[in-house]
């Protein structure tokens, strides 16, 4: 079997293991909430037999194992089960929210990368420099905020005192055609912002922190001695090279972005699976919580997968770890 063949296989079979123990943990860590999830199924008015007939339905009244086996087969059938407090495919109430937080998370991505790269490489050509210093105070800042106490202060300031951008929800009522699209995207601001103040600090200062590495490495200083202008030094050569570890934290930001949009949901009622979790705890929906973290769980451990083949492409010698 070639060696890249070999490499794919086995990130993937990681990447499938850590799913499983994803769905394991979350089938396990729900059933330890406190509260009783018949209640969102079963009203306090039924009669005895009528009230156990709804928990056989559900299988809410078999042994732990039994319904981990049927929880564990129904996902490798694509089946999330039935949402208790809407009656509704989980699948279908998911993928309902799927579309804004994909939105919300790809769009702080790209917005993190496209401010990113450039900062990381102006700070890193004028080490020691006033816009040096502002980014290593910056990165430090951001990587101390709290998502939550960002988009709190962003809402307020912003949105309730400046009234510059809407304050909650993805969309205003009663807005259609084109205006739709700018509607949807003044809603975004708010919350996308949340997300890069507190993921480009990390990004940047990584990214620093390798190009300083790769102008000080002795095909840099060959270039430069050979005339070549700083910037096809800086841009063809060094940055190739220190994007490498940076690639890989983009995939690990994801994770930090999923987690992270969970909490800026909430707080800027944004109408996607975060806000979605969130509703599904208040209401012990555990088949809605459950098929959310998988799902999560099966974007971050995707998004890991494919930073490690992109890692392998990029370094060889990666290939052999």
């Amino acid at each position: 079997m070639p060696q890249v063949l070999r490499f794919a296989v086995r990130r993937i079979g990681r990447g499938l293991l850590t799913l499983w123990f994803a769905a394991t943990v979350t089938f396990l860590l729900l059933r330890l909430l406190p509260g009783d999830p018949a209640l969102a199924v079963a009203s306090p008015n039924m009669t005895p037999e009528a009230r156990q007939t709804l928990l056989q339905q559900y299988g809410l009244d078999e042994p732990l194992l039994t319904q981990y086996g049927k929880y564990l087969w129904q996902l490798l059938h694509g089946n999330l089960g039935t949402s208790f407090s809407q009656q509704l495919p989980v699948s279908t109430v998911l993928l309902q929210r799927l579309p804004w937080t994909l939105l919300l998370t790809v769009s702080s991505l790209l917005v993190t990368v496209a401010v990113g790269i450039p900062l990381g490489v102006l700070a890193a050509t004028r080490p020691r420099g006033f816009l040096d210093r502002l980014v290593q105070v910056g990165g430090v800042v951001g990587q101390s905020l709290f998502v939550p106490s960002v988009g709190i202060f962003l809402l307020f300031v912003l949105g309730l005192q400046l009234h510059w951008l809407p304050i909650g929800g993805a969309y205003s009522p009663g807005v259609y055609g084109t205006a739709w699209y700018g509607d949807v995207l003044q809603h975004l601001v708010l919350p996308c912002f949340s997300l890069v103040l507190v993921q480009l600090g990390s990004y940047v200062l990584t990214l620093r922190s390798t190009l300083i590495d790769s102008l000080g490495e002795d095909y840099c200083v060959l270039a430069q001695a050979k005339g070549l202008p700083n910037r096809k030094v800086v841009w063809k050569h060094a940055l190739r090279n220190a994007l490498l570890p940076t690639t890989t934290l983009v995939g690990l930001q994801l994770g930090f972005l999923v987690g992270g949009a969970v909490l800026t949901e909430t707080v800027f009622a944004y109408p996607g699976i975060g806000r979605g979790i969130y509703e599904a705890v208040t209401q012990l929906d555990f088949p809605v919580l459950q098929g959310a973290f998988v799902l999560l769980a099966a974007t971050v451990v995707l998004a890991n997968v494919l930073t490690d083949l992109a890692y392998g492409l990029l370094d060889p010698r990666v290939r052999t770890a």
